[in-house]
């Protein structure tokens, strides 16, 4: 694969990305709580647990918590967790 030349703006907006992946990830798990407090027992649930998974892994949840989020599926649960997660970055 070829290699990309980016401009100096566009490293700069990609570096603040990649700095930032945390704070992205937390207000993504925020929205989701209140998408599945909304969407309790439709098919978009699911999908919406999926994202959840995904937006853990990349914040580095560790496993254990994970999975006793994802086996409960339960949103008050996650919800708390996110509440400690952010009081911990802020």
């Amino acid at each position: 694969m070829a290699k990309q030349d980016y401009s100096k703006y566009q490293q700069g907006v990609i570096n603040r990305y990649y700095e930032n992946m945390d704070t992205i990830m937390l207000q993504k798990l925020q929205e989701l709580v209140t998408d599945l407090y909304l969407a309790m027992d439709t098919p978009k649930e699911e999908k919406m647990w999926e994202r959840v998974e995904k937006a853990m892994v990349k914040l580095k949840v560790p496993n254990q918590i994970m999975e006793h989020i994802l086996v409960k599926r339960d949103v008050k649960v996650l919800a708390m967790n996110v509440e400690q997660w952010l009081k911990k970055k802020g």
